[in-house]
């Protein structure tokens, strides 16, 4: 195949690329969406595999043939409340990737440069590059043979901070899965030192760049992945689970610079355009969320989640308990519903029972909506996908900014699963965890139903005075087995 037919190629890929991107702003087009994004990878890879100065064909369908079996397994038994940590270990194989491409790189560049040692001086350009091909330098390894000495010095560069970028993006991704999944704590921890220990990392990385540029060789890219892995796991371990969404975007976004910084160290211009979509629609959507939850970018990143002044409110009252009889009979006589899902209905997996909940109420005459927080779950966009997933119309499903104002007017409420995001301390008490937040004011309905499995503070520890107003009333229990046997009291 031709590099005019793989520059074609890789073109049109960017442009699948792009319309895959921008169709999954919308419920509606996301499924082409998602198609288009798989054509584009598929042109990608093919022209990649069978473009100019490949080889190996055997191992590398035999590698790509694994891949495909094993990322078709992994995604056939993952249930869609695994789907975060999922992509967060999805992005610590594009970190680790980005690791040892970079120094596979700079192996392959000290190796040419001791051929190009050992040829006659007094060849001219086209005999000494014919003399590297008789001596096996073919491929990637050709066009490390063209480059001047700034060149070389460019991907130098290029090597270190896709190495660096790739190992924090893998500790990082590896952490934040085990958050996720429950493996590791879930608190904001860090090291006596704090922050100091990340800037000394990073400084240290920096002296480790300029002796890498002046011959220090590969023990200062050793040094420097180490002091990038401790930045990834120290930075992620800093951060709480209240937090997760915006981490998982925010590794989304790191994965593709590591992608882009390769792209240069390769040449491959397709990487390059990948990379920085991925990249910069991952900092965009991290700018996006942290601004939902009235965060700064830089204090999630760098901070964690947290960072009280004092002791917390008080909270008091006591939590009311409602049986699926009150429930029932409060939806019977009201007009208006708002339902809150949160990851609490996706533990449950009570999309199916929420959707016939839904349609049952809409077949009596009653306004049925859904209010969605920004981070609700633990993935961006996570509740969308299950409402769509259970078949609850798109014109429904509203976010926080379209529906907040419409909590007074409500008569019920129904949060299922949900803590941070309707919970009032954001708005009370300038000592909590979340305060600033915007969060859903679903107080502000004339009754409120709390489906939850029992009295805890939820994932992120915080106390909820939600559950303790005079207007709320706690529905326990699975919230799937609560809601179907709410469903048979509605006809």
């Amino acid at each position: 195949m031709s590099i005019g037919i793989v520059s074609a190629a890789y073109i049109a890929a960017a442009v699948l690329f792009i319309l895959s991107l921008g169709g999954l702003s919308g419920q509606e087009s996301a499924k082409r969406a998602v198609w288009y994004g798989i054509a584009g990878m598929a042109l990608a890879v093919f022209a990649t595999v069978f473009g100019p100065g490949m080889g190996n064909y055997l191992i590398v369908l035999v590698m790509i043939g694994v891949g495909a079996y094993l990322g078709q397994m992994v995604a056939g038994k993952v249930e869609m409340t695994e789907m975060p940590q999922l992509v967060a270990a999805l992005h610590s194989f594009v970190g680790l990737a980005a690791v040892l491409i970079g120094y596979n790189a700079y192996i392959e560049l000290g190796r040419v440069l001791e051929l190009k040692a050992q040829i006659s001086p007094t060849l001219n350009e086209a005999g000494a590059m014919a003399a590297l091909h008789d001596m096996g330098v073919k491929g990637f390894g050709a066009v490390l043979a063209h480059k001047t000495g700034v060149e070389q010095a460019i991907l130098k560069v290029e090597v270190f901070l896709g190495v660096f970028i790739g190992a924090v993006t893998f500790t990082g991704s590896i952490i934040a899965f085990g958050k996720l999944a429950g493996k590791v704590d879930g608190k904001a921890k860090k090291l006596p030192g704090g922050h100091m220990l990340n800037a000394g990392a990073a400084a240290l990385s920096v002296i480790l760049l300029i002796m890498f540029l002046n011959g220090a060789g590969m023990w200062a890219l050793l040094l420097m992945t180490l002091a990038a892995f401790f930045i990834g796991y120290h930075l992620i371990m800093g951060i709480g689970g209240a937090d997760m969404p915006v981490v998982v975007s925010m590794l989304n976004s790191y994965s593709g610079w590591a992608a882009a910084a390769i792209g240069f160290t390769l040449g491959n211009d397709l990487l390059i355009v990948t990379g920085a979509l991925v990249g910069s629609s991952g900092a965009i959507l991290s700018y996006i969320m942290c601004k939902a939850m009235n965060r700064s970018f830089i204090s999630v990143i760098l901070g964690g989640f947290g960072g009280t002044t004092g002791p917390a409110m008080e909270v008091e009252g006591e939590q009311i308990a409602i049986d699926s009889d009150g429930v029932a009979q409060a939806l019977e006589e009201a007009d208006s519903i708002i339902i809150i899902p949160g990851y609490g209905m996706a533990v449950a997996q009570a999309q199916q029972s929420v959707s016939e909940l839904t349609k049952r109420l809409r077949a009596k005459g009653k306004n049925v909506r859904f209010a969605i927080h920004p981070v609700a779950g633990r993935l961006p966009g996570h509740m969308n996908v299950l409402l769509a997933e259970a078949k609850v119309p798109y014109d429904i499903v509203m976010e926080m900014d379209e529906i907040n104002d419409d909590f007074p007017e409500t008569d019920v409420a129904i949060v299922i699963g949900s803590n941070d995001i309707v919970n009032p301390a954001a708005q009370e008490d300038p000592n909590s965890p979340i305060a600033g937040m915007p969060v859903l004011e679903c107080w502000k309905a004339k009754q409120v139903f709390v489906s939850k499995r029992g009295q805890g503070t939820g994932y992120s520890g915080i106390e909820n005075p939600l559950f303790y107003k005079e207007n709320t009333r706690m529905f326990y229990g699975d919230a799937k087995k609560s809601l179907d046997e709410l469903l048979t009291k509605i006809s």
